[in-house]
């Protein structure tokens, strides 16, 4: 469908809406076309005939504003662009563009609130159209949610054909050929008579053009690159040591910093003495920012050493000092009568628990988990009068723009925030404080470039972890089959703490709390998933999946358990159960490729299987484990997703092998836990991941069914660690309830 077509369904969508819901604003701003940022800075011979590709005479730069922390999304928006375009990807440069409402998400409507991914009726889509529409207006600008695919997936081809329509109409208009004459190959517009024009050389008139309203998408028969191997753009480079992050970024004459704050988050600074520091070599000045204090030196390291001789009087942490703690806040929220949200009713569960023969009944916990990326967290800032350059990686650049106008007093359009490839995120990069204390140190200091580097320690003790979270399944089974699932979920509100330190106030009940587990397409007969709001205990955030990392494991397990005690077979089971079809088709997909009707697996050896619908994508896995006489080893994971359509069937197989890997490595040994209102993990010795050894090998297979063009970053992490705890059950009898696993079994 083209660009035409969607604005005016969209629009429909949105009176009706209106009408439905009083919304406060209507069609015409949704319908206006954004402004094209790239128009300001345009010299003569340069065209940007659409706010996604800019070309001057030295060459072709397409715009991928998706922030890259290692997904490839640089990669696959150019690739998106490149397919309409007609141009080569070893032809282009790609550029993330500056913070801009033109590069709004509109993918993020898709997670609304009490709507399914897979409801496509008139109310579910007129929801979604109000939110798309709040969201343009708004210009929110986020990487997250596997959304980079789903948001580029139509908009970066209609760009990309609308540039080359636009460049060939340059070209009829230099030469006098019909449009309808010419073709375009790898970056030139073809005549008749197999001249080529290249794009390079018909900017200039294209400037002088108004690009082309209306395209057809080409046919996928026609498709250069969606759905073929690619080698990703970063491939060399990262192969080779040579790709650039943040923490590589020089500029001359800058500074080195780093910070201490208080390790109880959100806590006061009572007071510091910084003598010894300010006589250490190389230390330029100790600087009171927000919170705590900065160090700046002539080298990162001398920083770090300074900032080692500081002593602090620190205030109390705004939240319970120690662990045991945080688990009663939630324990307390689930005995409470006041729920956040029930999306879910089906059946009539008390009825049905009160008449059963027996009820099936168990409690999960999933612990605070850090996002720890390998590339220590930096921000490089230089304010001068009028203007200030902020050189850092972040998935929310105008978030960061307005902070950074805020704490200097510049205006936001006089702040350039250069967006700079991260060595991981996982959902930390959603987060500004280093940005925002970078801009302090710079203000403080204006002239200098200051870079700031945090220790690993300071990360990790003042990250904003995963949720902390817990769940209670009360359920019966009947006839040899599950009948009723009662769950309840408890968590702070992720949406709330993450939402409020950019803020911004989010009304009504936070759908991250029972994400992954109300909407899970499984005809129950009598099923209710409830989420309590736990009250804020350590400030949390976005981490891989959000609510799902942790919900995926409760409510799989908690199926898992079900049907156990109904003496069905767990993967026949959730296929008879599965009311939604492309969840269907992954798990008989995943049957066929796992062989789980195959010969037995012999002596010791045991499956589990996972299933979890996130993020739009249902996504299902069996682990093998073999359980050895030094604990368990896991052998072998199976993957099979869904997303519509797969890009770059290469990188779509590394996401979900790495999501595997993640998740399973997490689920085994990671925790985050705080006495005295302090992180106690402060480094990876602490918060182990994967080992080499432990890793197994996984095997993947990509479904392409339906019109929903989806992601894959997010899906495949909620479903490995439900795999991995069934697959134990089943090797020993022994059913783990609680994350990390080793807490309760070895793993070798």
């Amino acid at each position: 469908m083209g660009r035409v077509k969607t604005i005016a369904r969209r629009t429909f969508l949105i009176g009706s809406a209106a009408i439905i819901g009083g919304v406060a604003f209507g069609a015409y701003l949704y319908r206006r076309p954004v402004d094209n940022p790239l128009l300001a800075d345009l010299k003569d011979g340069e065209a940007s005939m659409t706010e996604y590709v800019r070309i001057t005479p030295e060459g072709v730069t397409l715009i991928t504003p998706r922030a890259d922390k290692g997904q490839g999304a640089y990669h696959v928006q150019a690739a998106l662009i490149a397919e309409e375009l007609d141009i080569d990807l070893d032809q282009v440069t790609v550029d993330p563009g500056p913070p801009s409402k033109a590069y709004y998400n509109s993918a993020l409507s898709s997670e609304a609130p009490g709507v399914t991914p897979y409801d496509d009726s008139f109310s579910a889509n007129a929801l979604r159209t109000v939110m798309d529409a709040a969201i343009k207006i708004m210009g929110v600008q986020i990487t997250g949610g596997s959304t980079t695919v789903a948001d580029g997936w139509e908009k970066l081809r209609v760009a990309g054909a609308v540039a080359r329509e636009t460049l060939k109409e340059a070209a009829s208009l230099e030469t006098g050929i019909p449009v309808a004459d010419m073709t375009t190959s790898r970056g030139a517009v073809v005549l008749p008579d197999g001249t080529r024009m290249d794009y390079t050389a018909l900017a200039g008139t294209a400037a002088t053009l108004d690009p082309v309203s209306e395209v057809t998408l080409r046919d996928p028969s026609q498709w250069r690159y969606i759905g073929k191997d690619m080698q990703r753009l970063d491939i060399v480079a990262k192969s080779t040591g040579t790709q650039g992050y943040g923490i590589d970024f020089e500029v001359d004459g800058m500074v080195h910093a780093t910070v201490v704050t208080n390790p109880r988050k959100g806590g006061d600074m009572l007071s510091y003495d910084a003598t010894e520091a300010e006589g250490m070599r190389g230390v330029q000045r100790v600087i009171p920012i927000t919170g705590g204090v900065g160090v700046i030196a002539d080298n990162t390291w001398r920083a770090f050493m300074a900032a080692q001789a500081i002593t602090f009087d620190w205030g109390d942490a705004p939240y319970p000092h120690d662990q045991a703690d945080h688990w009663a806040a939630l324990e307390e929220a689930l005995s409470g009568d006041d729920y956040d949200s029930r999306y879910k009713d089906d059946g009539d569960i008390e009825a049905t628990l009160a008449s059963a023969d027996e009820v099936v009944e168990a409690e999960y916990r999933a612990p605070y988990l850090a996002h720890a990326p390998l590339e220590p967290i930096n921000a490089t800032a230089l304010v001068t009068e009028g203007r200030v350059d902020v050189w850092t990686g972040t998935q929310v650049p105008r978030f960061a723009q307005d902070a950074v106008a805020e704490i200097t007093g510049i205006d936001a359009d006089n702040v350039h925030i250069h967006v700079l490839m991260m060595g991981g995120s996982f959902g930390h990069r959603l987060e500004i404080d280093v940005v925002k204390q970078a801009a302090e140190l710079a203000n403080e200091m204006r002239g200098t470039p200051v870079k700031l580097t945090y220790t690993r320690e300071e990360d990790m003790s003042h990250d904003y972890t995963r949720q902390i979270a817990m769940a209670r399944l009360r359920g019966a089974v009947k006839d040899g089959q599950v009948d009723a699932m009662d769950l309840d979920i408890a968590m702070p509100s992720v949406v709330s703490s993450q939402m409020g330190r950019l803020g911004l106030s989010v009304p009504g009940p936070d759908a991250a709390i029972v994400q992954a587990a109300w909407d899970q397409p499984f005809a129950i007969p009598n099923v209710r998933v409830t989420g309590y709001r736990a009250p804020e205990l350590a400030p949390i955030s976005s981490w891989r999946s959000v609510g799902a990392s942790t919900n995926g494991f409760f409510h799989d397990c908690a199926l898992d358990e079900l049907i156990h005690a109904a003496g069905a077979d767990p993967m026949a089971e959730r296929i008879r159960l599965a009311s939604e079809p492309h969840s269907r088709a992954v798990l008989e997909a995943l049957a066929d490729l796992s062989g789980w009707d195959g010969p037995d697996l012999g002596p010791n050896r045991a499956r589990g299987v996972g299933f979890a619908l996130s993020f739009g994508v249902p996504c299902a896995q069996v682990c093998e484990v073999t359980n050895t006489d030094r604990g368990i080893r896991i052998d072998r994971v199976y993957a099979v997703a869904n997303v519509g359509r797969i890009v770059d069937p290469i990188n779509f197989e590394h996401h979900i092998s790495g999501g595997v890997i993640w998740a399973l490595g997490h689920a085994i040994s990671a925790e985050i836990t705080h006495t005295d209102g302090m992180t106690d993990q402060l480094n990876y010795d602490g918060f182990e991941a994967m080992r080499l050894y432990q890793a197994p090998e996984v095997i993947v297979k990509g479904l392409e069914l339906g019109d929903h063009v989806r992601g894959i970053g997010e899906p495949p992490v909620p479903p490995a660690s439900a795999a991995l705890a069934n697959a134990i059950f089943a090797a020993t009898g022994q059913r783990i309830r609680e994350m990390p696993l080793r807490n309760h079994i070895d793993f070798v």
